[in-house]
């Protein structure tokens, strides 16, 4: 089948053509684990998701790297400047850098697997790969394009890249216009970045390595460059991340890499726009408050209804969040899911229409293949729920295939929501109940009302239905 993405150094949707056929390989930009990943950091990540699944689906190999970033990234993401965000996490937290590293990791990898992400072909921590980092600045400084500002670094002679900044609509060649914050008059260009930066004198860093530059540790650039090559090769397929990412990050990726590779370095850059609030502003750490998982789960959403509101967008346009937008999410994927399990239930009586399988398969792949177009295969899935002519066994197995697509689990949702309504009632939740039936056939309301919360802080749920009162066990 043919796949399609929209490709940000081309400013177009273009056909995927993989390096060696049947595989493909992709770099991820993952998180730095300073502080939790809010909401909008997960958006990238179900992209990269997202891909994975729909190649495997179409019969790839695939082999993906999502680093994970525990040294180097200043606080400063325009620019070579501010404290390291680990040392700044490490001292807000009162712990040591490695057990911020750790705790956030782990916080990380449990919202990942919340968010039902597949794991990663390989999970790279920078720390890891510090001298695969020093070997890229000694290629880089052999080849000249490095120069040593004192007390500072080695940085990045953006004047000696041609191409450079072309990923977001043209070289700047290191040129005072494409400037993106106030000149540092020890730079010989704006746009120049650090690929190593030395240890501050008058203070000890927590992680810092022995170089032939001094002791220090790596600019946040290069280790993206590194681990990728070390994992992936010289050229590789897709390298995907956040849309803001694309204007600084993933411009110095190209100009440290391309120099030593000699041909370009990767095909096809694939990123995802911002999640937004209401008033349209991106989500963002540095804003302070800002949105996770975790708060979403504590006021009771199921993270698949998350990923349900995400995938009702598309990845290249902004998405705005609200409780409302994310309440109507919800409402619609617990309506897929009751009737998935009703799916089940009548699913027995049939066989699967291998024809009308296959059509449906083709048809719902073939729209997620076109760059990814989420929000058309949900409207698909919602009209194969209404299609009276495919029987139960055949829907069935279309939705198997389509959790393995989009990665909702509908089919374990729908499962574990039989299971809550065919659990025993306990004998004094149907006494309550009774009683309840009772204060209602007498019109005594509060009665009613009172019994009611009874049951609710028992764990369970009373459903008033036109066949009568059910009974269910909550989640």
């Amino acid at each position: 089948m043919q796949i399609k993405l929209f490709n940000t150094m081309s400013r177009k949707v273009e056909e995927f053509k993989p390096i060696t056929p049947g595989h493909v390989g992709f770099y991820s930009c993952g998180p730095t684990v300073y502080h939790f990943a809010h909401i909008g950091n997960l958006r990238s990540f179900v992209l990269a998701d997202l891909l994975k699944r729909m190649f495997i689906e179409n019969g790839f190999d695939v082999t993906n790297v999502m680093n994970i970033t525990d040294v180097g990234h200043l606080t400063s993401d325009d620019d070579d400047s501010g404290e390291d965000k680990m040392e700044k996490g490490a001292a807000r937290d009162n712990k040591s850098v490695w057990d911020i590293a750790k705790f956030y990791t782990d916080e990380f990898l449990r919202d990942s697997f919340d968010m039902n992400l597949l794991e990663p072909t390989h999970r790279p921590r920078a720390t890891d790969y510090i001298k695969e980092q020093i070997d890229l600045v000694k290629k880089l400084e052999e080849l000249g394009y490095t120069y040593e500002i004192p007390n500072d670094g080695i940085y990045y002679d953006t004047s000696k890249f041609a191409g450079y900044g072309a990923l977001t609509g043209g070289a700047l060649s290191g040129n005072r216009a494409g400037a993106r914050v106030e000149f540092n008059d020890a730079k010989r260009n704006p746009t120049d970045f650090a690929l190593w930066k030395f240890s501050p004198r008058d203070k000890k860093r927590q992680m810092e390595w022995n170089s032939p530059w001094g002791l220090g540790f790596p600019g946040w650039h290069a280790e993206c460059s590194a681990m990728s090559m070390a994992l992936l090769g010289d050229h590789f397929d897709i390298h995907t991340g956040g849309i803001d990412l694309s204007r600084v990050h993933h411009a110095n990726e190209i100009a440290q890499s391309e120099p030593i590779t000699g041909e370009p370095w990767v095909n096809y850059w694939v990123h995802s726009e911002f999640l937004v609030d209401k008033s349209g502003d991106k989500m963002s750490k540095s804003a302070g408050e800002f949105l996770t998982l975790t708060v979403l789960k504590n006021r009771g959403y199921d993270p698949m209804a998350y990923r349900y509101m995400l995938l009702l967008g598309h990845y290249q346009s902004q998405l705005a969040f609200s409780w409302d937008a994310l309440e109507s999410a919800s409402n619609g994927y617990k309506n897929i899911v009751r009737r998935v399990a009703d799916l089940i239930d009548a699913a027995a009586d049939s066989a699967v229409d291998d024809a009308q399988y296959t059509a449906w398969h083709d048809k719902i792949l073939g729209v997620v293949s076109d760059n990814l177009k989420t929000a058309e295969a949900l409207v698909m899935v919602q009209e194969l729920l209404k299609d009276t002519t495919i029987n139960a066994a055949t829907k069935i197995k279309l939705f198997e295939f389509i959790d393995r697509l989009l990665g909702l689990q509908f089919i374990p949702r729908a499962n574990a929501l039989r299971e809550l309504e065919n659990a025993a009632v306990p004998t004094e939740i149907q006494t309550l109940a009774d009683a309840r039936t009772a204060a209602k056939t007498a019109k005594d309301w509060a009665r009613a009302d009172e019994i009611r919360a009874q049951i609710d802080a028992a764990g369970w749920s009373i459903v008033d239905t036109k066949d009568g009162v059910k009974i269910v066990k909550k989640a």
